[in-house]
């Protein structure tokens, strides 16, 4: 979780003194706001969670070889989000914005805790790019994810001259 930690201290870092004006600016048409990315960030975090709790409840095992989830960051290749990961255009505040990121971090760290290495190893579920990857994987992948988007964030407040 360490990745994990070290990008939310990031991000937060990003938006702390943002005002909700500003978070909910696009900056073009089809660019997210600043909220469409933390939205997105803690609706995947929380589908991520979900499924490897979901996963480990199971009896099947599908061990994976590792795939290289730090190319996450790489933002010169645009990928599209799920349907189920997909922002909103509605209006929030970054009060609540940052409530729903600290719930999804706080579950996926206790899963992490919970689990075992062993458990989280055997057990895999596909990502659309880098195809089926162990539950060990999963965890610091939201975290490499988390570090793409801070990237994008940083370009929408230059966008926004801020």
């Amino acid at each position: 979780m360490e990745i994990n930690d070290q990008a939310r201290k990031e991000l937060l870092a990003q938006v702390e003194y943002l005002t909700d004006e500003v978070i909910n600016r696009q900056p073009a048409e089809d660019r997210w706001s600043i909220k469409q990315i933390l939205q997105h960030l803690y609706l995947m975090e929380g589908s991520v969670t979900k499924t490897i709790q979901i996963k480990l409840s199971s009896e099947d095992q599908n061990i994976t070889i590792d795939k290289p989830i730090q190319l996450t960051v790489d933002r010169s290749n645009k990928v599209d989000a799920p349907h189920f990961v997909t922002p909103t255009l509605d209006y929030s505040t970054l009060h609540d914005l940052k409530s729903k990121l600290t719930a999804t971090h706080s579950t996926l760290h206790d899963v992490a805790e919970n689990a075992t290495e062993d458990q989280l190893a055997v057990k895999s579920y596909p990502h659309p790019i880098f195809g089926e990857m162990s539950l060990t994987q999963w965890i610091p992948f939201v975290g490499y994810h988390e570090l793409r988007h801070i990237e994008q964030i940083k370009e929408v407040k230059q966008q926004l001259g801020m």
